[in-house]
């Protein structure tokens, strides 16, 4: 399946900046079923310095700095993207999950050493008594690994209701926990801190998703969504996504743009200024299938 995707994004200061320094994780990755064919990032006012690198987990990156005086900030990319159709995993034949999280008890072998650093907490997701007892559940005596994690999956779409009124991106985890609602980030956290509870690796996607129009109904251009998943590593297989907002295993409408431990490591846009006040944010996305 083949994209463009169109994302824009708008700051509106209520007082002038004088200056600012932002970083942007905006363009989508290469992977071994996703292939980024062309990408732009336009972003105005033009910056006095603008920089490109690459990140401890492989994700691109772009550094900028406005030094003019400024009210508002527009960062426009334009992505064209190749999704390749997923293999097939048999998650009954994927090893017990009690086994897999033996792999990660000090001392791990070299083969595991990438993923054992997602094992541990992060800034955003820490694990806990409670919710390792909320995990197993799902997580039987010999388990599947990958039947576990779908079962996991299935129950926090079923017990958690999507609200994009209930939290904000500095929302703790805990209180989502307690409210029992939120949105993707906070859902792709939950479950990236019960699998981690359990000893088991478990990292932040985050990318976008092609959503369909009501039958009968055109495409309405900018509603499709900035979207975030979880991945557990499975050995022999390598990493698996599982998407609890919409209680699916990702496949051809799912497009990666970053990993990390949790958003703060994936934010598509952060920075630093001097002025501005308060101010307003508006995100567009439009992800567009070609023929």
């Amino acid at each position: 399946m083949n994209y463009h995707i169109t994302h824009r994004t708008l700051y509106e200061y209520a007082a002038p900046v004088s200056v600012s320094h932002h970083v942007a994780r905006l363009e989508p990755r290469d992977t071994s079923t996703q292939s980024s064919d062309s990408f732009s990032l336009q972003i105005f006012p033009e910056p006095a310095l603008r920089k490109a690198r690459t990140d401890y987990f492989g994700n691109q990156l772009c550094f900028f700095a406005i030094q003019e005086i400024h009210s508002k900030l527009e960062i426009i990319t334009s992505s064209r993207v190749t999704v390749q159709p997923k293999t097939s995993t048999q998650n009954e034949s994927t090893a017990p999950w009690e086994s897999v999280a033996e792999m990660f008890r000090d001392p791990v072998s070299p083969e595991v050493i990438e993923p054992y650093q997602f094992v541990f907490d992060s800034p955003q997701v820490r694990a806990s008594q409670e919710l390792a007892a909320y995990a197993r559940e799902s997580f039987g005596k010999d388990t599947p690994l990958l039947v576990g994690a779908r079962e996991l999956t299935r129950r926090l779409n079923k017990d958690f209701k999507f609200d994009p009124r209930a939290t904000t991106v500095a929302t703790p985890l805990e209180e989502v926990w307690q409210k029992r609602r939120g949105v993707c980030q906070d859902f792709a956290h939950l479950g990236i801190a019960c699998l981690r509870s359990l000893g088991l690796p478990a990292r932040y996607v985050s990318g976008y998703l092609r959503t369909r129009p009501p039958e009968g109904k055109s495409r309405l251009v900018g509603v499709d969504a900035s979207h975030a998943w979880f991945g557990i590593f499975c050995p022999g297989t390598g990493w698996v996504d599982f998407d609890p907002t919409n209680n699916v295993q990702p496949a051809e409408e799912h497009i990666i743009v970053a990993y990390g431990r949790d958003y703060g490591d994936v934010s598509p846009v952060a920075g630093i200024l001097t002025g501005g006040g308060a101010h307003e944010v508006r995100v567009s996305v439009d992800v567009e299938p070609l023929e």
